[in-house]
């Protein structure tokens, strides 16, 4: 039988193929569209248990929920991976500002992920702003020392591609405290990585070297940011900042596993996946909440439109990506201890939005394999295959030369509501949601199909 099948692929005409598979095309995506669950899934998961930071109680229960889901999903298995990940916690926190000679004003804000706290205390300094490093490193250290440097770089709106605008200005949120206190100051606030025009404070991770002192960093919002500008050319801003953030060690968790075995080479692997845990404000609805929904899709619109993969598909809920990653770390490592092989690796992590296309880290003839199917996504709004990224959590079997994709949902407002208190189930549209499943299942169904060669 299974000469039969190589046959019947190595030799049927190529337009009976192409055929087949846009009627599959079209049948996976009426599973989706009319009978899916990942929209439902993603209320349960936003609205039972909410955020989701690794180490905490709630990003246990995610992943009971992950696990239960991906059993009703129709997974022949499905297991936890173990991971030990880094237990930040943020408690009370504060920042009130003295602009204009007048009193103190509290204003939205968030401690960045990993960053230490004041340990309860309030920390009063006055604030000296630059608008990006190249002006910070001209400022001799003595006009920094013992004050909060304000980093207000402006996320850049003349960009199409808003992730190249969080490239562009993510590294005042990762870098900036330590270059801060390289020069002995006691603190910063940096203008939050986004794109809306709103006071929502972004949080997101960062890391100290190991050469300078921690001191605490926090984001606010573009509005609040906007008013801090002002009274700092017209004047002097002094700060009061609490914070009680600190992080507690190290936690155990688990990545939450599921696949279907592949009918003819079942000890090669398509995975598929999205990260479980989220900052700890908000829901994490559209980080990455929408991702986990979409993978655990997969499997369950495979498994109910009678399709049998040649290839095994797995769907992976990564654990840790947002302060650690080591979910991504650990799914690697295990692959390598049991000499696992996959043939392609999928990460859906840029939200629930209108998809585009894939992101393509691979080698140009697999490139040009993917590609040549364009017109089969087409008719599904899927054109977009021209850039060359993965994910986070895939990061580590990229570097090891396994090809990997990425899902290209319409950016836009993406950077709006990432890691801010507004990432809630109400932002996400049904449809939207929906399609990025119907192209991730209809990517998956290729792969586990023809394979990567």
């Amino acid at each position: 039988m299974r000469f039969l099948v190589l046959y019947i692929f190595i030799f049927l005409p190529a337009t009976v193929i192409a055929q087949s598979d846009s009627a599959d095309f079209r049948k996976l995506s009426d599973e989706v569209m009319l009978r899916g669950t990942c929209y439902d899934n993603l209320r349960v998961l936003c609205k039972t248990i909410g955020h989701r930071l690794s180490g905490s109680p709630q990003a246990e229960k995610a992943v009971e929920w992950a696990q239960k889901a991906m059993a009703e999903a129709g997974a022949d298995r499905v297991w936890l991976q173990p991971v030990d990940v880094p237990h930040w916690i943020r408690g009370k926190e504060y920042l009130k500002l003295q602009m204009n000679k007048g009193g103190y004003k509290e204003v939205p804000m968030l401690s960045l992920g990993n960053a230490v706290g004041t340990d309860g205390k309030v920390l009063e300094a006055d604030i000296i702003m630059v608008s990006s490093f190249e002006e910070y490193h001209k400022i001799p250290a003595e006009k920094i020392k013992g004050k909060l440097v304000f980093f207000n770089y402006r996320f850049r709106q003349d960009l199409c591609n808003t992730f190249e605008g969080y490239g562009d200005a993510g590294p005042y949120r990762w870098r900036g405290p330590s270059l801060a206190s390289a020069k002995g100051a006691v603190g910063v606030i940096i203008r939050s990585v986004s794109t809306g025009l709103d006071d929502y404070p972004h949080t997101g991770s960062m890391r100290y070297a190991d050469t300078v002192k921690p001191i605490p960093a926090v984001a606010i919002g573009n509005t609040s940011a906007d008013e801090l500008e002002r009274a700092l050319i017209s004047g002097t801003v002094r700060a009061q900042l609490m914070s009680e953030c600190k992080m507690l060690g190290t936690a155990r968790s688990y990545n939450v596993i599921g696949e279907i075995k592949g009918t003819v080479y079942p000890d090669k692997i398509v995975v598929v996946g999205g990260h479980l845990d989220s900052w700890d404000v908000g829901e994490g609805a559209h980080d990455d909440g929408a991702g986990c929904v979409q993978s655990i899709e997969v499997i369950r619109t495979l498994k109910a439109s009678k399709i049998q993969p040649r290839y095994t598909v797995r769907a992976v809920m990564f654990m840790n990506e947002e302060n650690g990653l080591k979910g991504g770390l650990t799914y690697n490592d295990s692959a390598l201890a049991n000499n696992e092989e996959h043939i392609l690796a999928i990460e859906t992590d840029a939200g629930g939005f209108s998809p585009r296309g894939f992101g393509l880290a691979m080698t140009n003839a697999q490139r040009k394999q993917i590609t040549a199917y364009r017109h089969l996504f087409l008719p599904y709004g899927i054109y977009d295959f021209e850039h060359d990224e993965g994910g986070a959590d895939i990061s580590p079997l990229q570097k090891r030369g396994i090809p990997c994709a990425g899902l290209r949902p319409d950016p836009q407002r993406y950077f709006d509501l990432h890691h801010t208190p507004n990432d809630v189930f109400e932002q996400v549209n049904h449809r939207e949601l929906k399609m990025g499943a119907v192209a991730l299942t209809q990517l998956v169904y290729l792969a586990s199909k023809y394979g990567i060669k």
